[in-house]
């Protein structure tokens, strides 16, 4: 083994080697984390490094009681690209998420519904401590209203964490929000009419349908590769063959899918826009929360003023509970404003003032590392029970980051029937139905792997694994019948 570089990962080159030769195929199984230790001179610890590293990226996978096998690196059970559809969509969803929302918030059932990241890694007593600083330090002045469009410091330190990215914001530009979701709301307002088409992902996250519906727009559904992100080849279709007012898009990590935008494509996606003078609203809500080394440049990285809104949010990353979010608007900022104004006024003072600190002690960037690395654990983890648990034939989405799987359960299964069973045995998931604003992705539902890993959670896991059988079973025995 070579020094100058960590040993898992000479580890991880050997076993690259192995598969480079062809001495390993998909299915074989990989050495004992025994038998490997005492071939190359390392520690037991070291090779189970290694493999996990190995098994977050897909390349391997675990079985219970038998050990590791190589991946099939065809990536066959990705889920499958959706067709383009026809014309766009009036939306009603608003009574399905209601419905599926109340249950998968009740606190008795396993949270494999909620896509809370944070959950995974607490740093409570950080933000504690935080908050009895601020009101030491500020007194009743951090009760009161705060600046309508912010809190000035707390714009200064997210505009010099763009800047670390290569981006220069002014903090002018930059309006703060109740969350990403009043963000993405102001900037439809602003770039949008009742009765106009936005183009969306599919499938995209329930929050920006909903806000479709109640905004009375239509919505034009845009495939999304479960590796690189929208298929801009049916963007281009789409926009060709039908007048599209705005584009929401996750340029960075797509949520159900996980799916990551390279570099490349993102550049090439905004030229595609403006070249139809559609803005782009990119939901950024997950960037943080990459398993790459670097984090992605958002799309706003190439624009110019008037094409890019950036919204964006503490939620999934900090805080929750605190509601704070924010948009990066030029050329919109003082449209955006007003209708902030309108919608709540101001954001919490003293939730910007803590966040505001909390970035510019440190604090936050060290639990964003530990987040990511904990995360990418527990994906591997989750990965691993579904490859165990879950029927063969069920395709699962690879996440270049975030905190959720797309499981793509068989042509005609009922995911919606799948989440009431699952329900009523205390254990919540999203239907796939809920990702779309028309009627697809019946047989698909989301799970999430952002919360805190036990032998609970891989009891619930091998539980809805075995939901799953019985219901495929189910209906082959139906069509046999007939």
């Amino acid at each position: 083994m070579h020094h100058g570089q960590f040993l898992y990962q000479q580890v991880i080159d050997v076993i690259n080697e192995m598969i480079t030769n062809e001495l390993l195929s998909p299915g074989t199984k990989l050495p004992s984390l025994r038998k490997l230790a005492q071939q190359l001179s390392v520690s037991i610890p070291t090779v189970k490094q290694a493999y996990y590293h190995l098994e977050a990226q897909g390349r391997i996978y675990s079985k219970e009681k038998s050990g590791y096998f190589l991946s099939d690196s065809d990536k066959s059970a990705l889920p499958k690209r959706c067709k383009l559809p026809v014309k766009p969509t009036e939306v009603n969803k608003q009574t399905l998420i209601e419905q599926v929302y109340d249950g998968i918030h009740s606190p008795h059932n396993a949270p494999f519904g909620i896509a809370n990241p944070v959950s995974a890694m607490s740093n409570q007593q950080v933000l504690a401590k935080m908050m009895r600083q601020a009101l030491k330090q500020a007194g009743s002045q951090i009760l009161e209203y705060g600046a309508m469009d912010g809190l000035e410091r707390l714009k200064r330190q997210i505009a010099q964490r763009y800047l670390h990215m290569g981006l220069t914001i002014s903090t002018d530009d930059i309006v703060i929000t109740n969350g990403a979701q009043e963000a993405l709301a102001i900037a439809l307002q602003c770039v949008t009419k009742p009765g106009e088409v936005v183009a969306i992902e599919s499938p995209c996250y329930f929050g920006i349908i909903e806000l479709i519906e109640n905004l009375g727009l239509r919505a034009l559904e845009i495939p999304v590769c479960p590796d690189d992100g929208l298929w801009l080849e049916d963007l281009e279709k789409a926009l060709d063959e039908h007048a599209v007012s705005a584009c929401i898009c996750s340029t960075s990590i797509n949520n159900p899918l996980g799916s990551v935008m390279p570099e490349s494509r993102r550049k090439a996606l905004l030229d595609i826009l403006v070249s139809k003078n559609v803005t782009l609203i990119e939901d950024d809500v997950y960037g943080d929360l990459h398993f790459s080394k670097y984090r992605g440049k958002p799309a706003q990285y190439y624009a110019s003023a008037g094409q890019v809104i950036t919204c964006d949010s503490f939620s999934k990353t900090a805080a929750p509970s605190y509601r704070v979010g924010w948009m990066v608007a030029p050329g919109f900022v003082a449209q955006a404003r007003r209708i902030k104004r309108a919608l709540s006024c101001s954001s919490s003072l003293i939730n910007q003032w803590v966040l505001a600190d909390y970035l510019a002690s440190g604090d936050y960037e060290r639990h964003l590392r530990k987040l990511r690395l904990r995360l990418m654990d527990n994906k591997q983890k989750m990965l691993s029970c579904i490859r165990q648990f879950f029927p063969q034939d069920v395709r699962v989405s690879d996440p270049g980051g975030g905190c959720v799987v797309w499981l793509e359960l068989g042509v005609g299964f009922d995911g919606g029937k799948l989440f009431s069973l699952a329900m009523a045995q205390g254990v919540s998931l999203t239907p796939g139905q809920l990702f779309s604003a028309s009627e697809r992705f019946q047989n698909c539902i989301r799970i999430s792997y952002g919360l805190p890993w036990n032998e609970h959670v891989e009891a619930h896991l091998k539980k809805l694994g075995q939901l799953i059988a019985q219901m495929k079973s189910g209906e082959q025995q139906i069509c046999a019948r007939h």
